[in-house]
C-alpha cells in the first residue's frame, strides 16, 4: 500500500520528526496536534479549555486540507496532563465532534511537547 505525507501550513508545522497526517488507502493518520498558533508556531495562552479548542481546530485544518471534515473522524485519542480537567476538554471536544461521535480514548500523560496540557490524534477515512 503507498504511504503518502500529508501537510498544510493551516496547521502547526511539526515540531519533529513526524508528519502531520499519512494517508493510506482511504485512512488518513493525523499525528497528534497540541495547541499551537499555525501562524507563530507558539502555544496558545489560557486554560486547557482554549488549548483543547486550538488543538482541535488544528486537527480540523490538517482534515479539511484533505477533503474531510470531522464527521470522517472514526478514532481519536486525547492525552491530557491532568484527568481531573477532562469535564473541561470534553465540553470543548463535544462542540467539534458531534454525534454520531467517533470512538475515543483519553489518557493521562506525565508531559507533554512544549508544556501542553492537551494533545489529541485522530484516525479518519474518506
Amino acid at each position: 500500500m503507498k504511504k503518502e505525507v500529508i501537510s498544510t501550513k493551516n496547521a502547526p508545522a511539526a515540531v519533529g520528526p513526524y508528519s502531520q497526517a499519512v494517508r493510506a488507502g482511504n485512512l488518513l493518520f493525523l499525528s497528534g496536534q497540541v495547541p499551537l498558533e499555525p501562524a507563530t508556531g507558539k502555544l496558545v495562552e489560557g486554560d486547557i479549555a482554549a488549548q483543547a479548542a486550538q488543538a482541535c481546530k488544528n486537527l480540523l485544518a490538517v482534515l479539511e486540507s484533505q477533503g474531510l471534515t470531522a464527521d470522517n473522524v472514526l478514532k481519536t485519542t486525547v492525552f491530557i496532563t491532568d484527568m481531573s480537567k477532562f469535564p473541561l476538554v470534553n465540553e470543548v471536544y463535544k462542540q467539534y465532534f458531534t454525534a454520531p461521535c467517533p470512538a475515543r480514548s483519553c489518557v493521562e500523560v506525565s508531559a507533554l511537547p512544549l508544556g501542553a496540557q492537551v494533545e489529541i490524534e485522530a484516525i479518519a477515512a474518506n
